[in-house]
């Protein structure tokens, strides 16, 4: 399993991880990074790691359970 986090005052809104993985992640009313989920599972993998790598300010990431 893969384990989703996020840091809300990092994020600016840029919704390049909605692009990348959008049953992931959501951009709320306030214009900051929602998690959908907080795990996945390893299938997952590639599309999360390209979320992460697009996100401008590092507000994303993922650690293994």
């Amino acid at each position: 399993m893969i384990k989703l986090a996020a840091d809300v005052e990092k994020c600016e809104g840029y919704a390049n991880c909605v692009i990348a993985a959008s049953e992931f992640y959501d951009i709320d009313d306030d214009g900051k990074v929602q998690l959908m989920q907080t795990v996945a599972d390893e299938n997952d993998r590639e599309k999360l790691a390209e979320a992460v790598r697009s996100c401008p300010t590092a507000a994303i990431w993922l650690e293994d359970e």
